[in-house]
């Protein structure tokens, strides 16, 4: 692989082949990184809904259960 690119200009091996690659590539590439960021987003939403869950447990459940909070 070294023996063909020796012989080629520096825009086809830095240029030609990287806009070759995005082009048959670029939808693989573009669905991996949506489901990447969907995987993410979901993550940071399921965690900010836990903490204002547990943030209205501890709110609303305060003064009645001192007891059984501590066993936590």
């Amino acid at each position: 692989m070294r023996e063909i690119f020796a012989g080629m200009p520096w825009w086809v091996k830095w240029v030609a082949v990287p806009l070759l690659a995005l082009f048959v590539f670029g939808g693989v590439i573009t669905s991996i990184l949506g489901a990447l960021i969907g995987i993410v987003f979901k993550l940071l939403l399921f965690v900010g809904l836990v903490g204002g869950l547990i943030f209205l447990v501890k709110k609303f459940s305060g003064g009645a259960s001192k007891s059984s909070s501590s066993e936590w």
